[in-house]
């Protein structure tokens, strides 16, 4: 017999929107005793980017990163899979290919069934599969409240390593994926989301951002992360100070789903929104709520931000097209200015 079980119903967040927030973890993070210096170590905790990246001294590296979460939809299958492409992401956000993954799971066994979270696990390893990775194993504990996720080892040659603090004053920047997806989440799970509306988030956080490991054959692409939990101002503050450039952005052509604009108007706000705007609002000057609430949305499984120089656009276009991605332009970086990011209508 097929158990009905919504999931959304025993997590206090929602998927990347239950991140600890940015000042939090800063606070964190500045009592953590440093780390022995390594130096094949090329990417690390101070380096605030996507993945940990390892010097194997033959002109590659090994990616190491985890990522796991709250149910952030009610089906264990889509859950999982969602779960596990949100963690595959930060390899390809580092323009390397996985190689493989293990499964980080926290279940309370003596509320959900056991079969419930074997289909969470079979959406994690259908993720794996589209990835042409293998999920080799994993740890399990008995949880108060349903986590699942992956620890990911990919690989990338050192010379297309990309990282967020590396781009360039001039370059154009690019979203793959559109905004809104917590801000549907929070539809979801106050009642408020249609039916034909459903699927609209799901799609978009079930689709692997594959393309950075092609994208990192490109020199002009001067610096790429995964947009999550932190929202896209987050992230792209994390890429203006590690490189240190401004950012220019013009609102009208953020890519946004537009039913998230609806909903939002009926009080869908995630948690993480207030977090969000806590943690760096001051270092932003936008111009009304719309913009706050958009632009600090935190996202699950978020599309990849690209920082890319004039010479490689058209190329780099080219191809998101090519995988029917967001191919147009929404800002650009300029030189440091009073200001780290400009948001103009």
């Amino acid at each position: 017999m097929k158990v009905e079980v919504k999931l959304t119903q025993y997590s206090h967040g929602a998927g990347c929107g239950c991140k600890i927030s940015p000042k939090v973890l800063d606070s964190i993070l500045e009592t953590c005793i440093p780390q022995d210096i390594d130096q094949n170590l090329l990417v690390g905790n101070s380096d605030r980017d996507d993945a940990a990246v390892y010097d194997l001294g033959d002109g590659t590296a090994i990616i190491s990163t985890t990522d796991f979460f709250l149910p952030i939809v009610d089906d264990p299958y889509i859950f999982g899979k969602i779960a596990a492409v949100n963690a595959i992401s930060d390899v390809y956000a580092m323009g390397g290919n996985p190689l493989l993954a293990i499964a980080i799971l926290g279940w309370p066994i003596n509320k959900i069934p056991a079969e419930v979270a074997a289909r969470v696990m079979e959406g994690g390893r259908a993720a794996c599969k589209e990835a042409g990775i293998i999920l080799a194993g994993g740890h399990s504990i008995d949880n108060p409240e349903p986590i699942f996720g992956l620890a990911v080892t990919g690989r990338v040659e050192i010379a297309k390593l990309k990282q967020n603090s590396s781009a360039k004053a001039g370059s154009k920047l690019y979203l793959t994926k559109p905004l809104g997806v917590g801000i549907l989440a929070t539809a979801q799970k106050q009642g408020k989301i249609k039916n034909e509306h459903l699927q609209i988030a799901q799609n978009s956080m079930m689709l692997l951002n594959k393309v950075g490991s092609e994208l990192a054959e490109i020199e002009g692409v001067t610096a790429m992360t995964d947009v999550t939990g932190f929202g896209l101002m987050g992230h792209l503050l994390e890429m203006c100070e590690g490189s240190k450039v401004s950012a220019v952005i013009d609102y009208k052509k953020v890519p946004i789903f537009p039913e998230a604009i609806a909903y939002l108007k009926e009080g869908a706000i995630p948690g993480g929104t207030n977090r969000n705007w806590d943690s760096y609002g001051h270092k932003l000057n936008l111009v009304n709520d719309e913009q706050r609430n958009i632009l600090c949305d935190p996202q699950t499984s978020g599309g990849l931000l690209i920082a890319v120089s004039n010479k490689d656009v058209q190329r780099v276009e080219m191809i998101l097209k090519q995988q029917n991605l967001i191919a147009h332009s929404f800002g650009y970086l300029t030189e440091t200015g009073a200001e780290l990011i400009k948001v103009v209508n």
